[in-house]
């Protein structure tokens, strides 16, 4: 299972009602991880209120260097090293290097524990693996902006699913063998050898992608192909001219292009107070369409 929080969901200067952009992954597989997708400014204190640990969060995914984008991680590491943080912490982002390096120097705190920042490829139109853990993998790729800035996509690996039918058809009962099998494909059984394929089933990993700070283009359309979720950049009902961002149905046109199965939009102008003329604007082109409000849970199975 996959919970994900949208700590802030404005573009820009912050409102009453939404924060600055931050969401964060929590996903439940052999064992926990939280990944947190941007880090505006209030993003820790937003993290408190949703009740989630950003001591639990290891690795932080970064689009793009604007502020209302990343200036939360300062406050944040200090808030880690004033806890005692030991675990590494990763940032990706383009640049990564760079910027962390200006981020630890600022002030007087000094870290107690390791950060490691993680530069991802800014130019091109490849698709590339950042991080990988036993059940999921990271990708970026550059989309379209004023500086560089990339989107990410989270996929879950393929796994196989033990059919409880199959079980029972073969005089199989549940137990630690099982574990084996699907770690191996292959285990032992009261002295019979078993098979993964003789009791299980692929099913596929979830897909969800993060569009970032995008103007429409390509890139983000091909790396959202067939994602359970894409969150997209949204900022304006219509285009305005001069600003790297999509508008509602833009957002909605690359949903639909990508055969996405469901479109979140964030990233929302504060000059919208009322958010269901974007929303009805958007599902007008893809019907499928939900725009983001601050702590918003989505659960993914």
């Amino acid at each position: 299972m996959i919970i994900i929080t949208f700590l802030g969901t404005v573009s820009g200067i912050p409102s009453k009602e939404r924060n600055h952009p931050a969401i964060a992954l929590e996903y439940f597989g052999e064992k926990k991880d939280t990944l947190l997708f941007d880090c505006g400014e209030g993003t820790q204190l937003q993290l408190m209120k949703a009740g989630i640990s950003f001591m639990k969060i290891d690795k932080i995914f970064i689009t793009h260097w604007h502020a209302d984008h990343f200036a939360g991680l300062i406050p944040l590491i200090q808030t880690m090293n004033l806890e005692k943080r030991r675990k590494e912490l990763k940032i990706f982002a383009p640049e990564a290097e760079k910027f962390v390096s200006n981020i630890l120097s600022l002030g007087y705190f000094g870290c107690r524990f390791p950060v490691k920042a993680i530069n991802v490829p800014i130019e091109g139109d490849k698709i590339s693996l950042i991080d990988e853990a036993e059940e999921y993998q990271v990708y970026s790729i550059p989309v379209l902006h004023t500086i560089p800035t990339v989107a990410y996509c989270f996929k879950e690996k393929d796994r196989w699913k033990i059919d409880e039918k199959k079980l029972k058809e073969l005089g199989l009962r549940r137990g630690y063998w099982l574990r084996k099998l699907k770690k191996e494909g292959k285990a032992t059984y009261r002295g019979r050898e078993i098979r993964i394929e003789n009791v299980g089933k692929i099913k596929k990993g979830l897909k969800i992608v993060y569009s970032g700070d995008t103007k429409p283009c390509d890139n983000i359309v091909k790396i959202s192909m067939d994602a359970d979720l894409l969150i997209h950049d949204a900022t304006f009902l219509e285009e305005q001219a001069g600003k790297a961002h999509a508008d509602v149905k833009q957002a909605a046109k690359i949903a639909r292009k990508a055969n996405v199965k469901q479109l979140i939009l964030t990233h929302i102008s504060r000059r919208y107070t009322d958010a269901s003329e974007l929303e009805k604007e958007a599902k007008k082109v893809f019907e499928n369409t939900k725009v983001a409000y601050d702590f918003m849970r989505i659960r993914l199975k």
